[in-house]
């Protein structure tokens, strides 16, 4: 339906009868600016239309750009009927570390090394295109946890922002993963206390930021939000030099026993991934996560139409000063200089 947004603007309607009909005409008629050559112009313009036709037609034009520029101002918006949002799903915060660590190569698929970032990036993009009937929502953390998608329905945009992340869009020397859990709280306390649930991802140990991670874990017991903790990265890594060759252990530095105590206190799980095949297998139980009822929610659409009455407005103030314009003066070919000489004649022989 129509609805206008500022209807009080129509008060404004009859602003010109009034000023007419209070303000005298001396002072209707007092020039704001002075133009030397005014006298003129008004001539050739009297000389050229001054029929009822033409006074009708104008007065109708300026009543019409009146109306519309008031309309314009009402903002008319056109409602559309009521669309139902998902009313069962869970506010599910994805929470993925992007430091510089992220980089290991040390997952492998199709006897091809990728880097952690590679294979995050792949899965938990297709996780979030999944959970349909959820509000998704996206931190990143490195050195610092910054929000990149508040809470949302538009599940494809969440994953497309996922697939294009990049190393380095936060300094990456360092992982504050307590200071993302509490961003990731602060975000999800607002919303109905048995939909609140975080999953978090990261290949290493908190060593920056103002918040430990268990600090963070005992604002979201407090909160009721439940944290899934995801530790990445392989226990075996061959590394082969002029030396030989030699195993080393890429994931020595990953804290599982602060992200078990973590999810386990808040009523989560501890997951380990320690390739690819273990990556997509978490996030496919995830999926299986019971959907809670929500209140139902309602959208309804809202297309702005103030554009239309101001467009017809200045169509017609474009016509008016067509109508205006003395074209027979333009193309007669009498050069101006002389138009006034002529002009100024009769004035002369007046006087004598």
């Amino acid at each position: 339906m129509l609805e206008l947004t500022w209807p009080w603007a129509l008060l404004a309607l009859p602003l010109p009868l009034l000023v007419y009909r209070f303000v005298t005409r001396a002072a209707r008629q007092d020039a704001a600016l002075f133009v030397p050559f005014y006298q003129r112009l008004s001539q050739l313009q009297s000389d050229s239309v001054r029929s009822d036709a033409y006074r009708i037609l104008k007065l109708i034009c300026l009543t019409l750009i009146w109306i519309g520029l008031v309309l314009a101002a009402t903002r008319p918006q056109w409602v559309g009927e009521p669309i139902e949002l998902p009313s069962t799903g869970r506010d599910l915060m994805l929470v993925v570390d992007i430091s510089g660590s992220m980089e290991a190569r040390d997952m492998v698929l199709n006897n091809a090394q990728l880097s952690r970032f590679e294979v995050m990036k792949a899965v938990v993009s297709d996780f979030a295109e999944r959970r349909e009937g959820d509000r998704l929502g996206l931190i990143l953390f490195a050195a610092h946890a910054y929000i990149q998608t508040p809470l949302t329905f538009d599940r494809s945009t969440v994953a497309k922002l996922i697939a294009e992340l990049e190393i380095g869009m936060i300094e990456e020397s360092a992982t504050a993963i307590g200071d993302a859990i509490g961003l990731g709280v602060k975000h999800l306390r607002e919303r109905p206390a048995d939909s609140r649930v975080m999953v978090m991802l990261t290949d290493g140990v908190n060593n920056a930021g103002a918040v430990t991670p268990l600090q963070a874990g005992q604002l979201a017991q407090i909160e009721n939000i439940k944290i899934y903790t995801i530790g990445m990265g392989a226990d075996t890594l061959v590394q082969r030099s002029f030396q030989g060759s030699r195993a080393i252990n890429p994931s020595a530095e990953l804290d599982e026993e602060n992200l078990t105590q973590i999810a386990e206190s808040t009523g989560g799980r501890y997951f380990r991934a320690r390739d690819v095949q273990d990556l997509i297998d978490i996030y496919a139980e995830l999926d299986t996560l019971e959907a809670i009822e929500q209140d139902q929610q309602t959208f309804r659409p809202v297309n702005v139409l103030f554009y239309w009455p101001l467009g017809a407005a200045v169509l017609l103030s474009f016509l008016l000063a067509m109508l205006s314009f003395p074209w027979s003066v333009l193309f007669s070919g009498q050069p101006a200089a002389a138009a006034d000489k002529d002009a100024a004649r009769p004035a002369a022989t007046g006087g004598q």
